[in-house]
């Protein structure tokens, strides 16, 4: 089996090789960039990236710019490092695609379980298509479309999507959505969950509705005939 490429994009050489020693010993192949523009320029020229982990503060275009840059062409999974730890911080990478933000320092071995994490949902052999209520979503494809017409998703609106689909009716609690779809214990705010969901329902128009707000626990998937 070929390894999956993960770039890893950040000024600071010395968190570039450890981010790379910790993923090489997991049998991923690093593929390293020093800057926003460089890292811009080998995720196009490579084409298989698996799994972008992005630095903020960068020289020449910072990772907001650079986020901002591959998400008008990919949906490709990317990883926020930053030493910022503030909320609107956070909020702003959601806003923008990211599907996971982690505050430096941090534990590489936290990080490396958050990448499999996300690329064995990702590559993860799933039924065929699924259709209700109008949505339609080809799994293999990583596609929705809503009454025959494609929407976009990030990688995380789209495994919500899944996961709310999947478990039609049942109420879930905020924590069990962000550990079945997060795939891993999450410590943060629940506001991370609402920030997604808010998008998602944006995105979906009318069949946004189908996301119910269940009131002190978290939502439920409902589609009214």
């Amino acid at each position: 089996m070929d390894q999956l490429k993960v770039l890893v994009v950040d000024d600071e050489s010395r968190m570039r090789k450890l981010v790379k020693d910790f993923l090489t010993v997991k049998g991923f192949q690093v593929i390293e960039a020093s800057d926003g523009e460089e890292a811009v320029d080998v995720f196009f020229d490579q084409k298989d990236i698996a799994l972008i982990i992005l630095d903020v503060m960068m020289p020449k275009m910072d990772g907001w710019e650079v986020c901002k840059t591959i998400r008008k062409y990919s949906q490709v999974p990317i990883i926020m490092l930053t030493a910022r730890g503030e909320e609107r911080d956070e909020l702003q990478g959601f806003d923008l695609g990211v599907d996971e933000y982690i505050s430096k320092p941090f534990s590489p071995k936290i990080l490396v379980a958050r990448v499999e994490a996300i690329l064995r949902r990702s590559s993860s052999s799933l039924s065929d298509a699924v259709d209700i209520g109008g949505i339609r979503v080809d799994k293999a494809a990583h596609q929705v479309t809503i009454d025959g017409k494609e929407i976009e998703l990030s990688y995380k609106e789209f495994e919500l999507l899944c996961y709310f689909i999947e478990n039609q009716g049942i109420a879930l609690s905020r924590e069990k959505i962000l550990n079945n779809v997060w795939n891993y214990d999450y410590f943060g705010d629940a506001r991370t969950i609402d920030t997604h969901v808010k998008k998602l329902r944006s995105k979906m128009g009318e069949k946004g509705d189908y996301i119910k707000t269940v009131w002190g626990m978290g939502y439920k998937f409902e589609v009214s005939e």
